[in-house]
């Protein structure tokens, strides 16, 4: 992958809404069931919402019964990066951009085939590129 993004958290603040940063750069998490790609349909790919990175496909979405969007796998190997995260006493994998770092949401080894793996992301880290 390309060379990272770096900006101040200021920089940031200019670029992305409130919720976005929220999000991205706190690693917060919005409301299951509120996100503008949840129950989306729209075929195309989804890109970072901070740096424009292809992040996941409409093809490996699914429905998890979560109220966040859930995909099978990244669009390709080395468009995330993984972290393990102890927070509200739990467990997880957190998921980022491995272009600029953002928080996008975690990762879930209970997803369908053909990976077993559920990205649960929040639609504020994404912006849908639909197919033309």
């Amino acid at each position: 992958m390309a060379e990272k993004i770096k900006k101040s958290d200021a920089d940031w603040k200019k670029e992305l809404t409130p919720e976005q940063y929220h999000v991205m750069r706190e690693k917060g998490t919005e409301r299951a069931f509120t996100g503008e790609y949840y129950n989306a349909k729209t075929p195309g790919v989804y890109k970072c919402a901070s740096c424009g990175a292809e992040l996941f496909s409409s093809d490996d979405k699914f429905d998890s019964g979560t109220g966040w969007p859930s995909y099978t796998r990244p669009v390709e190997d080395g468009a995330i990066e993984e972290e393990r995260d102890f927070t509200y006493g739990m467990v997880r994998t957190e998921v980022m951009c491995s272009k600029c770092g953002g928080h996008l949401g975690h990762l879930f080894p209970d997803g369908p085939n053909p990976t077993g793996m559920r990205y649960c992301i929040n639609s504020a880290s994404l912006k849908l590129d639909p197919k033309k």
